[in-house]
């Protein structure tokens, strides 16, 4: 079996880069993948793949019944890009001003829209039902998997587990990774307005310094981590913006805007830092005349491999691309709407290897020089059938 998915993946590679090549240069944002999920439909219609649509308004789930009677398995990949303006000189590059795959997604949907072929090939040695879900949203909140959760997508029947797969630059191309357990953070967004009285900065007398107040108030949230969480769960608290409007060289700023970030791996210390972001912001404007509002905005909570399904999920990685090529990786403050996938079902999301340094393709996630090795989707299209399958076997 594993012979023939090989095969299959390797004469499909050829046709799924030209998918990855198309998706990657007509880039679309979270919730706004129209295009992107009517090209996915249009594949799976000329493949003959029973599909239904309009999940969370673009998304596309296929149902792929096998020869024998068995339990559904789901396998899920996020068709959404990023607000990012691509710098790479490539032929595929994004002709969408301001919009770019930076995070691999078109690697995600080409690589399970090869699952789909390589299944519906092999459909009758399948001893159950694939549900292949094409999911909008990743990127921003609630999250498109929060959302297809209450559209149902995990119902009727519950499949007995789900996998996700994720581009890794760190990983060099022919490898992959995984992780039992805690693996991802949780993730908030944290937003403050500085609230004071502004006015000519040469007579600070007669203001209540909003920006003075804004930095103290910055200083004091560090201890939020530093002192109020205990040293072995992994936390961070970062702000990447400040702004005002009317401040200038020499005006002081009715109100101050910072937004931020708070990052946890434990669910009941994550509620507990929210009160404590709070009071600290609260009570430091107050002891400076201002006043600090407050609004954390509750993100996509700790992402949870489930110990059984990961022990599967790295046997089947050994048993198909060797033990050499398979590594365990640490845990990460970085986020994934998958979670709530985790929370649903037995779930297990794993990294693809995608980079190369000889050919130069070094750059993270998330930047204007992101890419990978376009062989990593013969992996990650094969990889996935071969659990799908193996698991089905095993149910």
């Amino acid at each position: 079996m594993i012979q023939q998915i090989k095969d299959l993946a390797t004469q499909f590679k050829a046709e799924m880069i030209k998918h990855r090549r198309h998706l990657h240069m007509y880039p679309e944002l979270s919730f706004q993948e129209e295009k992107t999920g009517k090209y996915i439909a249009q594949y799976l219609s000329d493949l003959g793949i029973p599909h239904s649509t309009g999940w969370v308004e673009h998304g596309v789930v296929a149902t792929i019944e096998g020869g024998q009677n068995g339990p559904t398995i789901a396998l899920r990949g996020d068709i959404d890009a990023l607000p990012i303006q691509e710098a790479n000189d490539v032929a595929y590059k994004s002709i969408n001003e301001g919009k770019m795959h930076a995070c691999g997604h078109d690697v995600h949907t080409s690589s399970l829209m090869g699952v789909a072929k390589i299944l519906w090939e092999m459909k009758d040695q399948l001893k159950g039902t694939v549900r292949l879900i094409f999911q909008p949203g990743e990127e921003k909140l609630p999250g498109g998997a929060s959302i297809m959760i209450k559209e149902g997508v995990l119902t009727n029947p519950k499949p007995i587990s789900i996998y996700g797969q994720h581009v890794h630059p760190p990983l060099e191309v022919g490898k992959v990774g995984y992780r039992s357990g805690m693996y991802m953070a949780s993730a908030d967004e944290v937003y403050l307005t500085v609230n004071g009285r502004g006015g000519h900065g040469a007579l600070p007398h007669n203001c209540i310094d909003t920006v003075l107040m804004s930095a103290r108030i910055l200083e004091a949230l560090q201890s939020v981590v530093s002192r109020h969480c205990n040293p072995n769960i992994p936390s961070v608290l970062s702000f990447g913006k400040i702004n005002s409007d009317g401040g200038a060289t020499n005006v002081i700023p009715d109100n101050v805007r910072i937004e931020g970030t708070f990052r946890t791996m434990n669910e009941e210390w994550r509620y507990e830092a929210h009160k404590h972001i709070t009071t600290i912001a609260q009570h430091t404007a107050q002891s400076m005349g201002g006043t600090c509002d407050v609004d954390i905005h509750v993100g996509y909570p700790c992402l949870v491999n489930h110990p059984t399904e990961t022990s599967f999920v790295h046997k089947s990685m050994i048993d198909y691309l060797g033990e050499e090529n398979v590594v365990e990786l640490p845990i990460r403050l970085t986020a994934e709407d998958f979670s709530y996938y985790s929370q649903v079902s037995d779930a297990c999301f794993y990294r693809l290897g995608t980079g190369n340094s000889a050919k130069g393709i070094t750059s993270p996630v998330h930047t204007p020089t992101f890419d990978v090795d376009e062989d990593a989707l013969e992996i990650g299209m094969g990889l996935m059938a071969f659990l799908a399958i193996r698991r089905l076997e095993e149910a």
